[in-house]
């Protein structure tokens, strides 16, 4: 076992230096070091200034409960030792396959939160309350991405959590924002980084509370110039009247957004279904481009599970 531990700091420890580094030349205060690089560590590692999240994946170990014990607390020395920050600093998630709203749902009350940097704006992130942090570090191109687009433009922000897309958009300069989640608690979070940034406008930032299903059949076709759907791969929470299965309902969900967008709008749409399928024939479409790739970030090659596409009108 010894061993393993050692091929784990020695891993660790080439990521950390060569990541970090580029991290620091773009300016980021966050990005994700190791995404279960040896399977005998079924880790994620995200760095948050000097803070740590750490996301461990359930494994189907052959350990006791007191070796697993053993090799955990192990494992988190040897994070502590090469990231180089205090025990307190490291924040341990445990995933496991989530359903419906769990994944968003609260673990704990300390609101432990910090204010990261990203292409010269900031969002606030909390690493001790939820599953995730409030900021998916693996849309950073995609977010830089929509700020290019914005300028001008009408747009919808779909299954909207925290509002990262919001805030680039409305950084962006885009003429209208409106911004629908389920859940009020995310609502006003995205409310919250737009006023860190100083970007909130109540004249042109729309904010909806609402199951984005039953939203999307109430707004005028040709609403909207640019959309951004990344919905859940699977949901079944009891706020929503339908089920939705991102494989298979996104022919249906996908156009009926393009119904709602402009001549020549565009949809990026963003899913993490593992070994998703794009069924590309059925989407009312002039083109269809797969921009995976052009939007994986540095931290993310070779480690990414989403798909993303850009859909023309």
């Amino acid at each position: 076992m010894q061993d393993k531990f050692t091929a784990f700091e020695n891993r660790l420890t080439k990521v950390y230096k060569h990541l970090g580094k580029i991290a620091r030349r773009q300016q980021l205060s966050c990005f994700r070091i190791y995404d279960v690089d040896l399977p005998e560590f079924p880790f994620i590692i995200d760095m948050y200034k000097n803070m740590v999240y750490v996301a461990e994946y359930k494994s189907r170990h052959k350990l006791s409960e007191e070796e697993y014990e053993q090799w955990l607390q192990t494992s988190l020395e040897i994070i502590q030792k090469i990231l180089e920050v205090d025990s307190e600093h490291i924040f341990l998630k445990r995933r496991e396959r989530q359903k419906g709203e769990q994944q968003y749902s609260k673990l704990n009350q300390e609101k432990r939160e910090l204010i990261v940097d990203e292409n010269g704006l900031s969002f606030i992130v909390n690493l001790s309350d939820y599953l995730d942090t409030g900021l998916f570090l693996d849309h950073r191109i995609t977010r830089q991405k929509v700020r290019e687009m914005a300028e001008g433009k009408r747009m919808l922000n779909l299954f909207a959590y925290t509002g990262s897309f919001t805030v680039y958009a409305a950084a962006g300069k885009a003429d209208k924002i409106t911004t629908v989640d389920m859940s009020k608690t995310y609502i006003n979070w995205a409310k919250r980084n737009l006023t860190y940034n100083k970007l909130y406008d109540d004249t042109k930032h729309t904010f909806v509370q609402e199951d984005v299903l039953q939203y999307i059949k109430t707004v005028a076709p040709q609403s909207y110039d640019l959309i951004i759907l990344d919905p859940p791969t699977f949901s079944n929470s009891k706020r929503m009247e339908d089920i939705l299965d991102i494989q298979r309902d996104h022919v249906a969900l996908i156009n009926q957004c393009m119904s709602l967008l402009d001549e020549k709008g565009i949809l990026i749409f963003s899913t993490n279904c593992r070994n998703f399928v794009l069924d590309a024939e059925h989407i009312q479409a002039a083109g269809i481009k797969d921009i995976t790739r052009q939007t994986t970030p540095f931290d993310f090659e070779g480690r990414l599970r989403r798909s993303c596409f850009l859909i023309e009108k």
